[in-house]
């Protein structure tokens, strides 16, 4: 018997959010600042988030574009963002730091993920520029951290389709794997033989930062059908 197969949209913006919940969307990922891969968003759009949408709301917890190594204040800006989600109502966080080597920071992950319990917690696509991504799956799954965004170590999930599948095949039964990055209806079925259950997809389709909802329905309708 085949696995659900699980759609989260990455939302930049209000519209989004009831666009994917109306398309039949599973999760949102809340984010804002789409041509920078994705930041905190406001606690404004957090809570107006919560309110529109029935759907589970994971947010972003990234407060700045660039890489994942951040300094304390960072760390305690974060920590105080994924403590105001616990307590208004949102249903998980989607954090990464790094250390000046590149591998999972252990201490501060171990913080975070502590601060934001019994939210679910996905390291996101920080793991695709760690020196040994299947090192820091084994530390991710020692952390207990729910699941993982990633394209597999390279620029897009299908140019690093290869990784996904063996990641999926060694560390699919302990941590869920979610495939992400320059995902959309055209590439789905390729990406599905990763072994995967989960994806990601702002699905934005335009020039503009809104979800399609055509595409959406397009990429739940293949994960429907899919075997």
């Amino acid at each position: 018997m085949s696995q659900t197969k699980i759609l989260e949209v990455a939302c930049f913006n209000l519209d989004s959010v009831t666009i994917a919940e109306r398309a039949g969307a599973d999760r949102i990922e809340l984010c804002e600042n789409y041509k920078e891969g994705g930041t905190t968003p406001s606690k404004n759009l957090i809570l107006a988030a919560r309110k529109a949408c029935a759907l589970p709301v994971h947010v972003i917890i990234r407060p700045r574009p660039g890489n994942f190594v951040y300094s304390a204040d960072e760390l305690e800006q974060m920590k105080a963002t994924v403590l105001f989600c616990r307590q208004n109502g949102i249903n998980g966080v989607v954090l990464g730091v790094l250390d000046q080597k590149n591998e999972v920071d252990l201490n501060a992950c171990r913080e975070l993920i502590g601060t934001a319990r019994p939210m679910s917690v996905t390291f996101h696509r920080a793991i695709d520029v760690c020196a040994d991504i299947k090192r820091s799956f084994a530390d991710l799954i020692v952390l207990g951290a729910d699941q993982v965004l990633t394209s597999g170590g390279a620029d897009s999930a299908e140019q690093g389709l290869a990784t996904l599948a063996e990641l999926q095949n060694a560390y699919g039964k302990k941590i869920k794997i979610m495939a992400g990055g320059g995902l959309r209806s055209g590439n789905l079925n390729l990406l599905l033989s990763s072994g995967c259950n989960e994806f990601h997809s702002s699905a934005i389709t335009g020039n503009n930062e809104v979800a399609d909802e055509a595409e959406i329905q397009r990429l739940k309708r293949l994960l429907n059908e899919a075997p």
